[in-house]
């Protein structure tokens, strides 16, 4: 291997986007933005790097592992890369836009880097576009935050959108209730039914019932009614119904599941949480929920940009027209007015449909007219 060769390397998980898959990234992140300004979304740009304390500080604590450091040779101070942009709008909010009305929504895009991948996303760095909304703590901030996370995939274009509903808290307030361990908290964690039954006793019955209580959104619901809940729990099993209750009336169309038991990558939320997929995609298309922002009531979304590309149909080639050397200017921005890419020919070329064709252009200008290359 060349020593060229060799400095193009790049990093496990990190990768080059090439054209036209760039660009195309590029557009659907715009559409992504212009969806959410649409429903009064401010726009907020978080920087890459931050000091440690201030990025992984409270609920950022939950990224501590997936987070790079570095030393600031100026300060002296440990600084952290981003590894998630949720939080960094959360303190924008409860910081710089501290005395803005409330409720506060915000959006952002931007690219995240993390100590290593997943098996679903080996990717190191991605893109992430999302959604926060500070200030609200009613069930109809949850419903807005998940029908404009989905509504906005299906705009652009992604098929078979379906939103898996989670409460992170309640597993914990119920076997804080019982008086279980948290080697129980594992066990239904991973929906481990035998570890679940050999405790036993009511304890055994409730949480059986709660693992059983996963599926499509209304028979999951039904299951959960019937179960007699500590207060806390009851609390947020109906704070759940309400947010399926608004989304249902808005979207119902939108396939909605639960499942009360799931908390693993929720680990800071304190509501309702979810996860949007695909059928067309692999891996997870985003997710969300409620959390504390600095002592504020808060939910959001987060759309990992990696996987709502592979959910999209990909690409078009543009209409390219080749203009040999000399071609006057005016007919270059009439052509571009009218939605032709213009690649300007710089040299006399002899045969200029073969320097089109290597160009990758579909039509070249002949006579002032558009003629398509054979």
């Amino acid at each position: 291997m060349t020593d060229f060769a060799d400095r193009a390397l790049l990093p496990a998980g990190l990768r080059d986007i090439l054209p036209p898959h760039a660009a195309y990234e590029a557009d659907v992140v715009a559409r992504l933005m212009a969806a959410f300004a649409a429903q009064g979304y401010d726009r907020v740009k978080p920087p890459l790097i931050e000091f440690e304390e201030s990025l992984l500080g409270g609920a950022g604590a939950a990224m501590a592992k997936h987070t790079f450091r570095v030393m600031d040779p100026v300060t002296q101070r440990m600084m952290a890369v981003r590894a998630d942009m949720t939080l960094q709008a959360a303190r924008i909010a409860t910081t710089r836009l501290a005395n803005a009305p409330r409720p506060l929504r915000l959006s952002y895009a931007g690219q995240v880097l993390r100590v290593k991948g997943s098996q679903l996303r080996p990717e190191r760095q991605f893109g992430q576009a999302g959604i926060e909304l500070i200030g609200a703590a009613g069930p109809a901030a949850d419903a807005e935050v998940v029908l404009l996370a989905a509504q906005a995939l299906v705009e652009l274009g992604v098929e078979e959108v379906s939103v898996d509903l989670t409460l992170p808290t309640l597993v914990p307030l119920v076997v804080d209730s019982l008086g279980e361990g948290e080697g129980l908290r594992d066990a239904l964690d991973h929906k481990d039914v035998a570890t679940v039954s050999a405790t036993g006793g009511k304890a055994a019955a409730l949480l059986g019932a709660l693992i059983e209580a996963v599926g499509p959104a209304a028979p999951a619901l039904a299951k959960l009614a019937a179960l007699d809940l500590p207060p806390a729990a009851a609390a947020e099993r109906q704070h759940l119904a309400e947010v399926v209750r608004l989304v249902r009336d808005a979207a119902p169309a939108l396939t909605l599941t639960i499942d009360p038991v799931e908390n693993r990558g929720f680990e800071y939320h304190t509501g309702v949480a979810f996860t949007i997929f695909s059928r067309r995609a692999s891996g997870e298309l985003g997710r969300g929920g409620r959390y504390a922002a600095h002592g504020e009531a808060a939910t959001g979304a987060t759309l990992f940009m990696d996987t709502v590309i592979d959910a999209l149909p990909g690409p078009t080639s543009p209409n390219r027209i080749f203009l040999p050397l000399g071609t006057p200017a005016a007919i270059g921005r009439r052509l571009r007015a009218e939605g032709w890419v213009t690649v300007a020919g710089l040299d006399q070329v002899i045969d200029v449909e073969a320097e089109a064709r290597r160009l990758a252009c579909g039509h070249m200008l002949v006579a002032d007219r558009a003629v398509a290359v054979q």
